[in-house]
């Protein structure tokens, strides 16, 4: 049987296991369909053994991972959709582009369910800023998410964004959409209804973007830039009347199923959705709307072009999802039907261009159990021999680091005010859009920290999750579930594979420690260069809910005279920080440990003292520890401060600079009363000092800190690196 030249990305062991299926060498086009179906983008196959391990069920969930998105119930007959995915490998070849369209694909699978795109965020991670392409990288990526979510009308509310040598070779771009739904209009992919039209919906289809979910399953070369073809090119104002025509059509009775065009386009959306319902599909190729002359079924099947749907239709109900989309100007046709064959049928220009046993291909793609080694914890750095530096010099470096550095040059570009729901806005510890017709909110935020990943993935695992639910308690929300994006090198090196079961192990355990719950997600591989991997990176989106939008607080000083109250116990855990990588040039240690039993008690905590209208300012103490913490809280609120109490067990640059998890700061009118009910939860809490009118922090024993100063080297370092030359 003679054998292909190139089998798309396949192993020869999985192409051999295609041929035995179909009991025949598959043609061009037919291997194509196999290719991407089996893409480690599309089937998951070497995590999926792993991701079954995380709890993805509660009480209020609706759906979790296996649709579009998640979806989770928020009372008063409403629920949250959202997701988040990576377009890690289209970004770094073409940043705009390949940064817009993944904003247009999150945004599709949150209203492929029935929902309202209520905000977008992201989590973005650039190379080490002296690196030739980063500056680049960051002006297009950032270019491309605000060109494509202002125009499309969505806010975008919140993110991240950090730096690091390791990603000098893939940058990461991580889209999340958040989405509102009626609970009971929740729509789904599954097939059903043999007959039933197969209608495709919205723009044309181009050659863009072919094979471009097998581009994401491997890792980068020398060659790299020559993928160019495969990136997508978008249009926010298509998706626009995309969302509203099918928000308008959801509204009828008329669809029984339906599903977007995201990874390998018309071919997973087929696939998928007959293979959910039982079912096999025809296509006539000739029917579907196509903006390139001479279009090979190949191409039709695989192209990635932007803003399309599939979706399976009553047949007495076609008219009405016609006048509708015709309305919006966007194609509407049929271009098949559901059969009882099992097999997907592709014909063209009069024959068979393509058939293939829909279910196989659908459900047997190849499962890998891959051979991963645990990773080496490092050892303990013990504070006394890390060196002290003064601490307003140290502070005014940090401040001043590319992680640290204030975001606003970023997210000044987006429109995070459209559609007047948002209460918080970017730059706090999550954002807060109001539920409109409510006094309900939700909370949004994404969240890892990768040098702990690195330095004990179980423990960087832990902490992402715990982090993300400690910043949706510092501003009152009820964190309820976890979306989460997973960003590695090549599992086929058994380091990176252990890598991922490590921070899977972390997520689980907090996970179930905090009832947060894993309800979507998505896999981003082969995060490499030359064999140069990525520091693991698994982003947590999280969502909470926030019963009434008044007792809510952010992280800003508000009024001088107030008390500052550290809740949480301090160690002064230098391991893996800021301090010692900004300060003494160091990357190592182990990170700081994440006590669960103390996540949950402390932030519970919070929370009663929050909606007790106890406090009226929190930040959660991560990154650079609670100096850092503290100074972020004075240029918020433009207020200075005082601290009078240090721990005298422990050096001061490990108390001011330690990254302690579980903590918080906030500010109090009230102290004996936040100080009672935090001894009352079995809660440590230290009385740290006052609010100031000065413009300046004030130490014990140190120099006063200029804020004005601060502020300049805090809001100074990313404007300044991007305006270059």
């Amino acid at each position: 049987m003679p054998r292909p030249n190139d089998f798309m990305g396949l192993s020869e062991a999985e192409y051999d296991r295609a041929v035995a299926i179909l009991g025949r060498a598959p043609n061009h086009t037919e291997l194509g369909i196999v290719s991407v179906m089996w893409s480690e983008h599309c089937s998951y196959k070497s995590s999926k053994k792993w991701l079954k391990t995380l709890p993805t069920t509660a009480p209020w969930v609706i759906c979790g991972p296996g649709e579009n998105a998640g979806v989770i119930d928020i009372g008063d007959g409403l629920a949250a959709v959202f997701k988040i995915e990576s377009h890690n490998h289209p970004s770094f070849i073409e940043p705009y582009q390949g940064a817009a369209t993944g904003v247009g694909g999150i945004l599709r699978d949150v209203f492929t369910m029935g929902a309202r795109p209520v905000a977008n965020l992201n989590a973005l991670r650039f190379g080490a800023p002296d690196h030739p392409k980063t500056r680049h990288l960051v002006s297009g990526v950032v270019a491309g998410i605000g060109g494509y979510g202002n125009c499309v009308g969505v806010p975008t509310v919140g993110g991240e964004c950090n730096f690091h040598a390791s990603y000098n070779g893939n940058c990461l771009v991580n889209a999340m959409t958040v989405g509102l739904a009626r609970a009971d209009r929740i729509f789904y992919s599954k097939a059903a209804g043999p007959g039933n039209p197969v209608v495709y919906l919205g723009a044309k289809t181009g050659r863009d973007g072919i094979h471009g979910a097998t581009m994401a399953s491997a890792e980068f070369d020398e060659n790299s830039e020559e993928k160019r073809p495969t990136v997508q090119v978008g249009d926010p104002f298509t998706e626009k009347l995309l969302i509203e025509a099918c928000l308008e059509l959801m509204a009828t009775d008329a669809i029984v199923a339906i599903q977007d065009m995201g990874a390998a386009g018309l071919t997973s959306s087929s696939v998928e959705m007959a293979g959910k319902g039982g079912l096999g599909v025809e296509l006539d190729l000739d029917r579907v709307p196509t903006r390139e002359t001479g279009m090979t079924a190949y191409e039709i099947m695989l192209s990635e072009s932007q803003e399309r749907m599939l979706m399976i239709l009553r047949p007495d109900r076609w008219h009405v999802a016609q006048r509708i989309f015709t309305k919006y100007e966007l194609d509407c046709v049929v271009i098949g039907e559901l059969t009882t064959t099992g097999r997907l049928v592709l014909k063209m220009n009069g024959a068979v261009a393509a058939e293939l046993p829909i279910e196989p291909i659908a459900t047997q793609a190849p499962q890998y159990d891959r051979p991963w080694t645990k990773t080496t914890v490092r050892s303990v750095v013990a504070a006394s021999a890390v060196p002290a530096h003064a601490a307003g010099a140290a502070l005014k470096r940090l401040m001043a680091c590319p992680d640290l550095a204030s975001k606003r040059w970023i997210w000044e570009q987006y429109d995070y005010l459209v559609r007047g729901h948002t209460v918080q806005r970017p730059g706090g510890d999550a954002a807060i859009v109001r539920i409109p017709g409510t006094r309900k909110a939700l909370a949004v935020v994404t969240d890892c920290t990768p040098r702990y990943c690195a330095a004990d993935p179980e423990t960087g695992g832990a902490q992402a999750v715990a982090e993300s639910w400690r910043n949706l308690t510092a501003v009152g929300a009820r964190p309820l579930a976890v979306t989460d994006n997973m960003n590695f090198g090549n599992p086929e090196r058994p380091e990176i594979m252990g890598q991922f079961v490590g921070c899977i192990a972390g997520m689980r355990a907090a996970c179930l420690a905090l009832d947060y719950p894993v309800v979507s997600g998505n896999v981003s591989l082969y995060n490499e260069t030359q064999g140069q991997a990525i520091l693991p990176t698994p982003v947590i989106g999280g969502v909470g809910l926030i019963v009434d939008i008044a007792k809510t607080v952010d992280l800003a000083f508000k009024r001088a005279g107030e008390t500052i109250v550290l809740i949480g116990e301090t160690r002064g855990w230098l391991g893996s920080s800021l301090y010692l990588r900004e300060l003494c040039d160091r990357e190592d240690g182990a990170p700081p440990p994440v006590d669960l039993a103390a996540e949950r008690r402390n932030g519970d905590c919070i929370r009663g003292l929050i909606r007790d209208g106890l406090v009226s300012a929190c930040h959660d103490l991560s990154d650079g520890g609670l100096l850092v913490t503290l100074a972020e809280m004075a240029l918020a609120g433009n207020l200075g401060l005082t601290v009078t109490a240090v721990e005298p067990a422990m050096p001061l640059h490990a108390f001011l600079f330690g990254e302690d998890q579980a903590r918080y700061a906030v500010t109090t009118a009230s102290p004996e009363a936040v100080v009672k009910a935090a001894e009352a939860a079995g809660v440590a809490a230290l009385i740290l000092g006052q609010t100031t009118p000065e413009a300046a922090l004030t130490l014990p024993g140190e120099p006063l800190i200029s804020l004005s100063e601060l502020r300049d080297a805090h809001e100074g370092w990313l404007p300044s690196f991007m305006a270059a030359p």
